[in-house]
């Protein structure tokens, strides 16, 4: 398959690649360590698509990786050795990774093919990332890029964006110069239930590369260091001291005795490398044995080895020494308890006793000792037995090995042998087309000549392979280089642009303070309102259509829509106008400033990187990153995990396509919901472009999540409210994860009868947050408590909805995102936060009207996402869920008690209706409605 056109690997962001969209991974052997401890070690690594990064783990099945290399500014390269190098030492699949700086990383694969597989998938990734680059980049809170999302309504935006032209020149040169590979099993998904390639390749290793995995690890076993011993253990990135764990010194033993096997199986065998390197040269001393052995190495390697062996037979002979005491103290013992049985038994029981019966007795008494030595014998022998058996096993495993390795050895020969064939068989008919017999010096001549034509083949076959991956880096890069300096130009045009703006605002702020430090006497005629009305002019106009060659370099400080689709200027009354757009430039400037402190991000970004390889489960370091607010590329896939972690076993339980069975029933026979649902749709979200027409998309969308719960919970039916619920989760939802999303919020986050008509639960909350702000913010409480005013009322909506057109929207979705892992205590935590953050203000505040009035609006107004999270999940700490639970159950039992009392009225003056004549013609609001 070709590599350099495989399509579909950059996913969308934080989800996993699906099935047709194969997930760029594998083994690989990353060069790392320092000093003599430094070589080759197998690593995991797995690309990630939404920073291009190439992570690398211990293993796959590791939740936190080891480091990461940036792809997107590095370039690679290798080496072409020579034919037969590959004996001499050289790494053939070794190839470099050259970051930015200066550093240098050396990766080898087990094999070419998949030296030139990973190479050209970098490559590829490469490029796609640093061209989708340019329009990712242009304009971050417009809208995002659609690679971004997979789910929801914001994943249906475009850019409104000009997107830089690829060179097609640059694309099919590209093509052209692809290498057709496929990789092997180490490469991919099912490469994680294969062996480390160490494991799987231990034939193939050289004498020297034995002498240092030897000196590493009989480093652990140095004259007295047996106890409490600090190794040291270098990586690539800084020096650490570690402690073994008493595991490690045991696998490190077995690994020694493992070795030991393979030395000893393999003295008087030539190495499978030594065959085939000496099928490939002839006349090659190079992989020689004799050779490789040579040296002060190899010496030092001999002396280890000897040392070793006699170390574990005087270890072998403590041993059997141990063994033959505790076999002398357990008879010595034996004759102690039967000597002194017997010293018992004569003095205290003798007396007496029948002299026959004495006998028995010591008849009985010796038969006991014998069965007991002999049980203590039968078990000596089980655990000898279980011994040789474990033996045996280890024998029968290393004879696998070795059958394994003659296996290999046989088929590298039988190779050789038929290319010898074929190659004598190629001499000798060129032998018999010539007219005379040609003399032996000659042949050995031709032969030599045809080794080395073959040689060269081989050597220009790699050149051309190298030749052509070198062309193509060379061309991305050029490609890349040219892309970044057009960015740097528009962006240099952009900040001119913004500059120039700047300073005409400026300008005309000066004159305008000039006038108010200078007034004219007559009102009419003076300047400074000449420059106040210019300037609301020009704060308020629409901004003149440019070309689309002109679109990037226009400074778009405040768009029509935010990224959620909500509109960020009214259309209508000026006054309304300017406060919007003041306080979207505001937000604006936050998020900036917030995109600079780019901490949250990275924290993010590895926390995702380490459940590549494993599930996503709650934990504290979770719930803390959730607080500070879901990046919006990833806020799709938290959402969706979260609302299926709370509903599991309702989904468990539910048939499959339980959804699409409930909406089908809904179309096809509507219920007593059905008309409100129709009536509120439209009023759901009218500030919103998804919801803002009847062929928006979000409409039907809605209708039918509305439709499907009322159905599921006829209960309920339909509330106002619920549509509000549905239409925010459908930002970043599909239809069927929306719904569960309500099912969640409904049946498992909120108390029954929350969102039925009487709207139990709800006012039972109420009562709850007034002794939450009377004890949290007692001034405050007092405050409203001293002017008589009902809070109650604005946040009775904060509760029912979860603060939907209460808060910015920037802010209202970082509340959900901790509210949908955390639960309904989330929204008294940020209900308080709210007063907290404004509570000064309010208190300045002296009468009832004005105090209502600002409460109205002032969630609006604020904007700092990060001091509100800080009071909520700080200032107003502790917050124990026990304490809610149980002052929910006080308020129950009263306002039950109050609606009980007020049906028994409403019966009373019913039933007064109908008796008195007068009062025939009074109606209550329910009859009315009706």
């Amino acid at each position: 398959m070709p590599v350099a056109g495989s399509e579909g690997e950059e996913g969308p962001a934080g989800e996993q690649p699906g099935p047709g969209n194969p997930k760029l991974c594998g083994y690989l052997q990353k060069l790392s360590g320092k000093g003599p401890l430094r070589g080759f070690r197998s690593r995991w690594f797995v690309f990630d698509p939404r920073r291009c990064y190439l992570y690398y783990f211990k293993g796959p099945q590791e939740p936190l990786p080891l480091g990461h290399l940036d792809i997107a500014s590095a370039c690679f390269s290798y080496h072409q050795p020579e034919a037969g190098a590959a004996a001499a030492g050289d790494e053939p699949a070794a190839f470099e990774v050259h970051s930015p700086g200066g550093a240098v990383t050396v990766l080898k694969a087990a094999t070419r093919q998949d030296m030139t597989y990973w190479l050209q998938e970098l490559q590829q990734k490469r490029w796609e990332y640093c061209n989708n680059l340019d329009a990712a980049k242009r304009d971050s809170r417009t809208s995002p890029t659609p690679s971004d999302f997979s789910k929801g309504l914001v994943a249906k935006d475009n850019p409104d964006l000009s997107i830089l032209s690829q060179n097609a020149s640059a694309e099919r040169a590209r093509n052209i110069l692809a290498v057709e590979t496929s990789p092997t099993d180490l490469v991919g998904e099912q490469a994680a239930s294969q062996p480390a390639p160490v494991q799987a390749s231990a034939i193939n290793f050289s004498l020297k590369q034995w002498s240092t995995e030897i000196k590493n690890s009989m480093s652990s076993l140095r004259k007295g260091s047996n106890e409490n011993r600090k190794s040291v253990f270098y990586t690539t990135e800084e020096w650490e001291l570690l402690d073994p764990t008493p595991k490690d010194l045991e696998d490190s033993m077995a690994l020694e005795e493992k070795r030991k096997h393979l030395a000893e199986g393999s003295k008087g065998k030539r190495p499978l490398k030594d065959v085939i390197g000496t099928s490939k040269n002839r006349n090659s001393s190079d992989s020689s044995p004799a050779e490789w052995c040579s040296g002060n190495g190899n010496r030092l390697v001999s002396e280890l080895q000897l040392k070793y062996q006699s170390q574990q037979e005087e270890l072998e002979k403590l041993k059997k020494d141990l063994l033959s005491q505790k076999e002398l103290v357990r008879l010595l013992q034996q004759t102690v308890r039967s000597s002194q049985y017997d010293k018992y038994f004569t003095s205290h029981l003798c007396e007496g006793v029948p002299k026959d019966m004495l006998e028995l007795l010591h008849q009985k008494d010796d038969q006991i000792l014998g069965l007991n030595n002999q049980l203590e014998k039968l078990n000596l022998e089980k655990d000898s037995l279980q011994q040789e058996v474990k033996n045996l096993k280890c024998k029968v495993g290393e004879l696998n090995e070795q059958l394994g390795m003659l296996m290999e050895t046989i088929q590298a020969k039988d190779e050789v042998i038929m290319k010898l064939s074929r190659q004598l068989s190629e001499c000798e008919d060129s032998t018999s087309s010539q007219s005379g017999a040609m003399n032996s010096p000659t042949a050995t001549c031709t032969n030599k000549e045809l080794q080395e034509l073959d040689r060269l083949k081989d050597n220009l076959q790699g050149y051309k392979t190298q030749n052509k991956f070198l062309n193509k880096e060379i061309l991305e890069l050029s490609a890349l280089r040219r892309n970044a300096e057009a960015r740097e130009r528009e962006w240099q045009a952009k900040y001119t642009s913004l500059e120039a703006k700047l300073c005409q605002i400026e300008s005309k702020y000066l004159i305008l303070l000039q006038e108010m430090k200078t007034p004219v006497c007559s009102e009419d005629q003076s300047p400074a309102r000449e420059v106040i009305t210019q300037l609301l002019e020009d704060a308020l106009k629409a901004e003149p259509s440019e070309q689309p060659e002109q679109a990037f370099f226009k400074p778009h400080l405040v768009s029509e829509y935010d990224i959620y689709g909500f509109q960020t200027v009214p259309e209508d009354d000026d006054e309304e106008k300017l406060v919007a757009k003041s306080r979207a430039l505001d937000l604006r400037s936050l998020s900036l400033s917030e995109n600079r402190d780019i901490s949250t991000g990275v924290k993010w970004e590895n926390y995702l990187a380490s459940t590549m390889n494993r599930e996503m489960m709650r934990c504290v370091e979770l719930k803390n990153l959730i607080r500070c607010g879901i990046p919006h590329e990833h806020r799709s896939k938290m959402w969706k995990w979260c609302v299926s972690l709370h509903v599991k076993k309702f989904k468990d339980s539910a048939v499959p396509g339980y959804f699409q069975t409930l909406l089908q029933k809904a179309l096809e026979k509507p219920n007593p919901a059905s008309k409100q649902i129709e009536l509120d749709l439209l009023r759901t979200l009218p500030n919103n472009k998804h919801y803002s027409s009847p062929t928006s998309e979000g409409i039907q969308k809605l209708r039918n999540v509305l439709l499907a719960f009322s159905w599921r919970n006829p209960d309920i039916g339909y509330c106002q409210g619920l549509n509000r619920l549905v239409a925010i989760a459908l930002l970043y939802l599909e239809q069927e994860d929306a719904f569960w999303c309500l099912v969640t919020i409904v049946e498992v986050f909120m108390p029954r009868d929350y969102y039925t008509k009487t709207l139990l639960g709800s006012q039972v909350d109420q009562r709850v947050f007034k002794d939450l702000l009377s004890e949290k913010l007692p001034r405050l409480h007092a405050h409203f408590e001293q002017y008589k005013v009902d809070y109650t009322l604005i946040t009775f909506n904060w509760f029912l909805v979860v603060f939907v057109d209460s808060v910015v929207s920037d802010i209202l979705f970082k509340i959900w995102d901790s509210f949908l892992y955390e639960g309904p205590k989330v929204i008294f935590r940020f209900a308080l936060a709210l007063f907290k953050y404004k509570e000064e203000e309010i208190l300045k505040l002296q009468d009832s009207m004005s105090i209502f009035k600002y409460l109205r609006y002032f969630t609006r107004t604020i904007l700092d996402a990060r001091k509100l999270t800080a009071i909520a999940f700080g200032d107003l700490n502790p917050f124990p869920l026990r304490q809610i639970r149980n002052r929910r159950a006080y308020h129950l039992e009263k306002v039950r008690l109050e609606l009980t009392e007020l049906e028994a009225i409403r019966e009373d003056f019913l039933r007064e209706r109908e008796t008195c004549v007068e009062k025939r013609d009074l109606i209550s609001d329910d009859e009315e409605d009706s």
